[in-house]
C-alpha cells in the first residue's frame, strides 16, 4: 500500500514536472513570435498552452489513482452508473465547467482578444489574459478586473479596438472664459492629427477637447500626456490659456 503511495505521488510530481517544462517551451517559443502574431492568434495561443497543462496534469492524476485496487472497482461501479455520476458531476462543477466552456468559445469565437481596449459593465481596460476560466482586464491605474468567462460570453462587451487597434485619445483643456476662441482654434488647426473642438462654455472658462489617435491602448497615457503638454505650449504662447501665478 504504501508503495502504492509513493508512486501515485511521483507520478503527479512527473506529470505537473513535464506540464512545467512543455509550457514553458510553448511560452519561450511564443514569446520569440508575439511581435509577429496577431491578437486573434495571441489570444489562442495561451489557451492552447493552457488546454495542454490541465491534460497533462489530469492525465497524471488519473494513471496515480489508477496504482490503488479499491479505486479501480469503485471505477468499475461508477461507470455500472455513469448517468447517475454525469449528473452528479455536472451538478457539482456546473460553474466551473461552464467558465470553461466560455473560456473555449471566447478564444475561438473571439469578440475579445488580448491587448484590445474593453468596457464591461462600465469597467475599461485592456484584455490582458484570457484564461480557461477568468479573464484579466487591466485598468488604467494598473488593478485587475477578474471576470468570469461565463459572464463574459452572456454579457455585452464594448470593443473600443476589434476593427482599429488604434485608440481614440481625448483631452480636456481650460481657456480663461475672454479668450479668443477662434484664435485659438486656428492655433491648434496647425497639427493634422488632432481634432479640436469646443465642449463648454462656462462662466468660469472655456472648455476644449482635443483628440487624437494612439497606435495602441497600452500607448493612449503617454499620447495623452504628450498632446496635454503641446497643446498648452501653443496655447501660452500666444497668451490664450491659464497661466500659473
Amino acid at each position: 500500500m504504501n508503495g502504492d503511495v509513493v508512486t501515485a505521488i511521483v507520478t503527479v510530481v512527473v506529470a505537473i514536472a513535464i506540464a512545467e517544462v512543455i509550457d514553458r517551451a510553448l511560452a519561450r517559443r511564443g514569446t520569440k513570435i508575439t511581435e509577429g502574431l496577431s491578437p486573434v492568434a495571441n489570444t489562442r495561443l495561451r489557451l492552447v498552452r493552457r488546454l495542454i497543462f490541465a491534460s497533462i496534469v489530469l492525465i497524471g492524476i488519473m494513471l496515480a489513482l489508477s496504482q490503488f485496487e479499491e479505486v479501480k472497482r469503485i471505477g468499475t461501479g461508477l461507470l455500472a452508473s455513469s448517468a447517475v455520476l454525469g449528473l452528479v458531476v455536472g451538478f457539482a462543477a456546473r460553474q466551473t465547467l461552464a467558465n470553461g466552456v466560455a473560456g473555449i468559445l471566447l478564444a475561438i469565437t473571439q469578440p475579445i482578444r488580448i491587448g484590445d481596449l474593453v468596457t464591461f459593465e462600465g469597467e475599461s481596460g485592456t484584455v490582458e489574459d484570457v484564461r480557461l476560466t477568468y479573464t484579466f482586464i487591466r485598468k488604467a491605474n494598473d488593478t485587475r478586473v477578474i471576470v468570469p468567462n461565463e459572464r463574459l460570453a452572456q454579457s455585452t462587451i464594448e470593443n473600443h479596438t476589434i476593427v482599429d487597434p488604434r485608440v481614440r485619445v481625448e483631452v480636456e483643456i481650460w481657456l480663461p472664459p475672454h479668450a479668443d476662441t477662434k484664435r485659438a482654434l486656428q492655433v491648434l488647426a496647425d497639427d493634422p492629427d488632432l481634432e479640436v473642438e469646443i465642449a463648454l462654455v462656462e462662466k468660469d472658462g472655456i472648455k476644449l477637447t482635443v483628440a487624437t489617435r494612439a497606435a495602441s491602448a497600452r500607448e493612449r497615457g503617454a499620447v495623452a500626456a504628450r498632446v496635454r503638454a503641446s497643446t498648452l505650449e501653443k496655447l501660452r504662447s500666444e497668451g490664450l490659456a491659464f497661466t500659473p501665478e
